[in-house]
């Protein structure tokens, strides 16, 4: 399956908002870098906890704050959200290539952001140093796109080159 053919998919910032959020959303926008950015983010949040578009502006919030901690906890979540309208298993490691192939009948696009978050989310583990958790991560993204469309061996492979240079730097 070609994880980069999703025509006429509905994807992730296409679901309707519930009244109320999207002026959220917009404040926040306008007031990014200022404290109540944060705080409008966190309302919607509050008031649409399953809509990825809160989560997606909540987690791009903090990533770009360089709250990696906060980004990790909201990947996270966004996760769990997806698997569940995915009907995929909760833990990222029991998926099989099975599972891809039943959740693309689902959304292709909501399969694709899926994929995307489980890759940003183990980035972000191999920023913290939580390497063999980032690693893993990316290995199961592999294993799971086959054709390497969503770009995951290429963070693997730095990761690979990072530590044969560490360790040639020991010898």
């Amino acid at each position: 399956m070609d994880l980069l053919q999703f025509d006429q998919t509905a994807l992730y910032f296409d679901d309707p908002l519930p009244d109320g959020i999207e002026p959220l959303l917009n404040d926040a926008a306008a007031s990014y870098g200022e404290e109540v950015a944060e705080a409008l983010l966190l309302r919607a949040y509050f008031l649409a906890p399953e809509q990825l578009v809160v989560l997606v502006a909540l987690y791009r919030y903090y990533f770009y704050q360089h709250r990696l901690d906060d980004a990790l906890i909201v990947a996270d979540r966004t996760l769990a959200v997806a698997s569940r309208r995915l009907n995929l298993p909760t833990k990222w490691q029991d998926l099989h290539p099975d599972h891809i192939g039943h959740a693309v009948l689902r959304s292709m696009g909501l399969l694709r952001f899926y994929l995307m978050v489980l890759k940003a989310t183990g980035y972000i583990h191999l920023r913290q140093g939580n390497a063999t958790t980032g690693q893993a991560m990316l290995e199961k993204l592999i294993e799971l796109d086959s054709h390497d469309r969503l770009g995951g061996k290429v963070l693997l492979d730095v990761l690979v080159a990072e530590v044969a240079a560490r360790i040639e730097e020991a010898a």
